[in-house]
């Protein structure tokens, strides 16, 4: 059984996978009440599903790009699980994640986050050969720049501002497929799907050295030039 952990955003989500199969899955507005809302719905899941934490034989984590919030609890409450539990533990990207869901479309796929300060988190990904590559690195830029650099038809998708979703539709026209919001809510199944590819590798990630990929840091921390975010290193 393998369990899946997405508090990136304000949208939360968990997944239980057993045998290739989704046991249970739980999508939810959180806003910024997952400290005291993860839990209570972990375990809401496991009574569902019959199932025990004992029998994890793995968790996987969304990492961001995200909030401060928000991430600080995933992924805490991640570590925490496969240090306690002794199972291996992955870090997928937030991103990839979302786009992960439209892989199977062939089409370039581009997850949008907001950054706020009128900036946005985005990267590019598609399915090419069989195989699942990111084309464009993740990082912080405006819609702009990013309407800038696309020229092939392209998936939006994650939780792009209204404004946003009209700046797409307006300068790129039919080059930009954007799914409904049902389709483009974050599942944390299909982020299960990649961890579980990592995780049957025997891909782990040291829960020690994990860290969460902030969208920005707290203002009392806050440098004085934007973070740009690069993909971390396996």
């Amino acid at each position: 059984m393998y369990l899946a952990i997405d508090t990136s955003t304000n949208n939360a989500s968990l997944a239980i996978i057993k045998e290739g199969q989704v046991l249970a899955e739980l999508t939810w507005f959180s806003q910024q009440n997952h400290s005291v809302e993860l839990m209570p719905n972990l375990n809401r899941l496991l009574e569902k599903t019959k199932t025990n934490l004992k029998s994890t034989g793995g968790i996987i984590v969304a990492i961001g790009p995200g909030s401060f919030n928000g991430l600080r609890v995933g992924v805490s409450t991640a570590k925490g699980l496969a240090f306690g539990m002794e199972v291996p533990l992955v870090g997928i990207n937030t991103l990839e994640a979302a786009a992960y869901q439209y892989a199977e479309t062939g089409l370039p796929v581009c997850p949008i986050l907001n950054a706020g300060r009128g900036e946005i988190a985005a990267a590019i990904y598609q399915m090419k050969d069989n195989q699942w590559r990111q084309i464009t690195n993740q990082h912080i830029t405006t819609t702009d720049d990013l309407i800038a650099h696309i020229t092939d038809k392209t998936i939006f998708c994650g939780e792009p501002a209204i404004a946003v979703l009209e700046q797409l539709k307006d300068k790129l026209g039919q080059k930009a497929i954007i799914p409904s919001p049902a389709s483009r809510l974050r599942r944390a199944a299909f982020l299960a799907e990649l961890g579980i590819k990592r995780l049957e590798a025997g891909d782990y990630d040291a829960p020690a050295s994990l860290q969460p990929i902030y969208m920005r840091l707290p203002p009392i921390n806050q440098p004085k030039r934007p973070i740009q975010i690069v993909k971390a290193e396996r």
